[in-house]
């Protein structure tokens, strides 16, 4: 499988690609995981957009958010994967693009995260340790964590 990995600022990003990014992160935020939550939090418009390209469909998506937006550090966010392309790897390298491209932009600091509980192992697999007590968020646990 050949990836295309493309990072947008929010002014950048071409509509045809925002709409792929906005349907994956519904079909996997809202509908599958049966989770009603306001995907459109206002934090879009300061974060980079990096996006995975199979064949020139959105395959794969994290949100890069600067320090102080959401958290005092760089933070990665709305990480999905098409359920296409599950099982596929594609999922740890976008985390590993994410990571890089963050640390490229952002710098070297530390990059915290709020990760869905059930992903805290694959998230362990990257160097985040956990930070503070499980908390729920739209009715999803979900833990801090941070690396570096």
């Amino acid at each position: 499988m050949l990836v295309q990995w493309e990072c947008f600022s929010f002014d950048d990003l071409p509509n045809h690609t925002l709409y792929q990014v906005l349907r994956l992160r519904s079909e996997v935020f809202v509908v599958e995981q049966n989770c009603v939550f306001l995907d459109a939090d206002n934090a879009d418009e300061h974060c980079l957009h990096l996006c995975g390209f199979v064949e020139g469909n959105v395959a794969a998506y994290a949100r890069l958010v600067p320090p102080g937006i959401l958290f005092p550090e760089t933070s990665i966010g709305r990480v999905v994967t098409s359920p296409q392309y599950r099982g596929s790897g594609l999922g740890k390298v976008l985390m590993e693009e994410a990571i890089e491209l963050c640390h490229q932009v952002f710098g070297e600091g530390a990059i915290q995260i709020g990760a869905q509980l059930y992903l805290q192992k694959f998230y362990e697999s990257f160097g985040f340790t956990t930070i503070g007590e499980v908390y729920v968020e739209d009715g999803i646990d979900h833990i801090h964590m941070m690396l570096g």
